[in-house]
């Protein structure tokens, strides 16, 4: 019997052999992710792999202010150009991963001090220095539309799906729906071109970053960050810190948020409320701070898990943050000016096509054409005719079912959002009462001790 057993093991083995752990190809190495960083000092954006430490390239030549550094979907690099002292032009440049030069230079009509391409790499957005907003189609260079958004400069954007967030020099911040702004008809019947417009910040604005597209924090030189809601146009939440806080980011793992100091820390906060014994509670939502810089932090991106952070600063270095251990991994000198903008990338070496300059105006002759646009839609949205308040439906499900919340609400919503309701106010109800659980959700049910 067992010889009878061995004969067929082997006859198995013989017929359908295994292939050998040595004869194996070996599984494909990750994608590589590039830290990259720019100044306003004419130093080029430099390139470092995040693995190794190694300076992959340095694009040259490239002198840009913060936020004005730009990945295309990983395809290619934008970067808009600081004018020269006493100019009042300026340039954007593209650029290949694999090669120094500028790509193409573009000739705006106005200095771009904020730059802003989205998901898909379909579209750039541009702030300018005159308080105008331009919106390009990366594919053909086309200036599809611009409009005046503000009285002064446009110093930062967010963009989540159809809502891009500006904020200004003037300290204003406004919320724009794209599909509004694009379409000529709502344009004509909408109140206002914008949203929402928020006037709190008493000096200008730095930073923006959204949170799922419910909420917006934002950073000003007043030595605040704010919280908005999205969905109700108002201020939730005032933060006071010991210095103005030039940039933002968000930790996608938990609602704590990055603010990058003058005084040259990073301070660790609490987007809710933390139960403390002693002082506000808008006092005590600054958890910690991270400390190696010596100069302004004017730079911050956070890795898409959460588990690092990118810092840049007036110092001229670059710091990579374990957040779970908040110590310093990796230290990068990028110049001996200041570093203005930090990004993580992951690069995508495709052949594109021929890279077009960005145009001037919307058509040859100067004047603005009607144009038809076509916006990407979010994977997961249903689209409800005339009600652009369904677009984040399936977001909110997702994130409530993670974090908790309450269970009936969401057993309404659920029903409501698979059973495809016939009714518009339905769906524009079940929304916001979702946006608004999901706020409280953020808000109000802070852990008393939370590890960032």
């Amino acid at each position: 019997m067992f010889f009878a057993h061995a004969a067929f093991v082997a006859r198995e083995r013989f017929q359908n052999p295994k292939p050998s752990p040595l004869l194996m190809a070996p599984p494909p190495p990750p994608p590589k992710q590039l830290v990259l960083a720019a100044s306003s000092a004419d130093a080029g954006v430099a390139a470092w792999d995040l693995r190794t430490g190694a300076e992959e390239i340095r694009h040259s030549p490239c002198a840009s202010r913060p936020h004005a550094l730009a990945s295309v979907a990983g395809r290619f690099l934008a970067a808009a150009q600081a004018p020269p002292a006493g100019g009042n032009s300026g340039t954007v440049h593209f650029y290949h991963w694999d090669k120094p030069q500028v790509a193409v230079k573009s000739f705006p009509a106005e200095p771009i001090r904020a730059l802003l391409a989205d998901q898909e790499g379909s579209y750039l957005i541009g702030g300018g220095s005159n308080g105008n907003l331009f919106l390009w189609e990366v594919a053909s260079g086309e200036l599809l539309h611009t409009w005046h958004a503000h009285y002064r400069a446009v110093r930062c954007l967010a963009l989540y799906d159809y809502l891009l967030v500006s904020g200004s020099e003037d300290g204003s911040i406004k919320v724009w729906d794209l599909i509004t702004v694009l379409d000529e008809q709502s344009r004509s019947e909408a109140k206002t071109p914008y949203l929402y417009s928020f006037n709190q910040h008493a000096l200008p604005v730095t930073d923006i970053a959204c949170f799922l597209g419910a909420i917006a924090v934002s950073s000003s030189e007043d030595r605040t960050c704010k919280i908005w809601s999205l969905s109700e146009g108002r201020m939730l939440r005032s933060i006071p810190f010991p210095t103005s806080i030039d940039s933002v980011a968000l930790d996608p793992r938990s609602h704590v948020f990055y603010a990058g100091g003058r005084d040259g820390k990073i301070y660790v906060t609490a987007m809710g409320v933390v139960v403390s014994s002693h002082g506000s509670d808008d006092e005590s939502s600054i958890l910690g701070a991270l400390d190696d810089h010596s100069k302004a932090v004017t730079s911050l991106v956070s890795s898409t898990d959460g588990l690092l952070l990118v810092s840049g600063s007036e110092d001229g270095n670059v710091r990579v943050w374990d957040t779970r251990s908040q110590q310093v991994t990796r230290k990068f000198k990028h110049s001996q000016g200041p570093v203005t903008n930090v990004l993580i990338v992951t690069p995508k070496r495709v052949n594109l096509p021929p890279l077009h300059p960005l145009r001037k105006v919307c058509s040859a002759n100067g004047e603005v054409k009607p144009q038809s646009v076509i916006l990407p839609r979010p994977e997961n949205d249903v689209p409800i005719p005339g009600n652009r308040t369904s677009i984040f439906v399936e977001h909110y499900l997702d994130e409530l079912q993670k974090y908790g919340g309450s269970s009936m609400l969401l057993d309404s919503a659920l029903n409501t959002h698979n059973g495809a309701p016939n009714q518009q106010g339905e769906w524009r109800s079940k929304y916001l009462e979702l946006q608004d659980l999901f706020v409280h959700e953020v808000l109000d049910q802070m852990p008393s001790s939370r590890n960032p």
